[in-house]
């Protein structure tokens, strides 16, 4: 199970007005578990102004980059992003869990592939880290980037891909897709829809020599994308998507969803090898009574997004409300998002260690 260690920071600079990327150092003792693989994120832990937040930022570094880097562009009402931006300085100690995720594909010297990948606004932080990493370690392989901005002026990293476009001249193709700036080609103006992916394919992209497609922004663009793939032949095994939601409420709101008619479930946790029996009140989350019970249960954005509260079920029935972050297999083997979990049984088993 995840747990947090302390990273310090060793720059902190702007990549666009509301945007920064951070540059992080471990502890040399945790070194090893700050690995990361290209499309993995980092769970921050942070007090601000007495109440204990946690977020979730994509590593935005290359594989062979030989730092830990996160971007975190500001939200309108966010906690954390509004703090990242204004106060973070060089020297501070942040929080931070060990990466997860599996947004990303094995890399190999000998593969000759085409990676295609789409991502709107801060949806490119995992992109480019992935993108990175391809062109570093697949010295025979392309990538092209259809990349998502309201204009100019917001566009992440855009001295950096610039500077890779000449590095690897020939082997990575970028279109920036703007909604407000007028462009030459009025293809590459408005928003990315699955009728915009459409005429692209047919005008631009070759989709038939594309072998991994990589989506990341918000759902509805994911959707449409993702659907005008299918619509062209690209296989769903061919398609990997990471959710984010830039609207989501800087604090959790209590589910509506009732599905146990018991007035209370009795829940055996276990987690870092303690087994605990705690009570679950009608409609409260699994990991809303684990933390009402003093718990140190593992979480993040409690929205169905990030997995860090992921558990397994090994006894009792339970619903979730959403699943943005489990692939169906773990369902089936009896995984679950604790932050979107709720009693169907008046008892139920939980084990976080698995």
């Amino acid at each position: 199970m995840p747990r947090f260690h302390p990273l310090v920071v060793t720059d902190v600079k702007k990549t666009t007005r509301d945007a920064v990327v951070v540059s992080l150092q471990p502890e040399t003792a945790q070194l090893a578990d700050f690995e990361f693989r290209p499309g993995q994120y980092l769970t921050f832990r942070r007090e601000i102004e007495g109440e204990d937040v946690r977020r979730s930022y994509s590593i935005c570094a290359g594989a062979d980059d030989g730092v830990l880097q996160v971007a975190i562009k500001r939200v309108e009402g966010g906690i954390f992003s509004q703090w990242a931006n204004d106060a973070l300085r060089v020297g501070e100690v942040i929080e931070a869990m060990s990466p997860i995720g599996r947004f990303g594909v094995e890399l190999s010297t000998s593969e000759r592939r085409h990676y295609l990948a789409f991502a709107a606004g801060s949806g490119i932080t995992p992109i480019l880290s992935i993108l990175k990493s391809v062109l570093s370690r697949e010295p025979q392989s392309q990538f092209t980037l259809i990349y998502a901005n309201r204009g100019v002026s917001t566009i992440m990293f855009r001295d950096t891909l610039e500077d890779l476009k000449n590095l690897y001249l020939g082997r990575l193709s970028v279109v920036h897709i703007l909604k407000t700036d007028a462009q030459e080609i009025d293809l590459f103006c408005g928003r990315v829809t699955r009728e915009k992916c459409a005429e692209l394919f047919k005008h631009w992209i070759d989709l038939q020599s594309v072998d991994l497609a990589f989506i990341c922004g918000p759902k509805a663009m994911m959707e449409g994308v993702r659907s005008s793939l299918c619509d062209h032949g690209m296989a769903e095994d061919q398609i990997r998507f990471e959710l984010f939601k830039t609207n989501r409420p800087t604090r959790a709101t209590r589910p509506t969803v009732i599905t146990s008619d018991a007035e209370e479930t009795k829940a055996v946790i276990t987690l870092d090898g303690t087994s605990r029996e705690i009570a679950m009140a009608t409609g409260q989350t699994l990991l809303e009574a684990a933390l009402a019970h003093d718990l140190d249960a593992p979480f993040a954005c409690k929205a169905g997004v990030c997995s860090s509260c992921r558990a397994k079920v090994l006894d009792g029935e339970v619903e979730m409300i959403a699943n943005h972050a489990l692939e169906d297999y773990e369902v089936a083997q009896g995984y679950v998002l604790t932050c979107q979990c709720l009693a169907v049984s008046q008892k139920i088993v939980v084990d976080y260690d698995q």
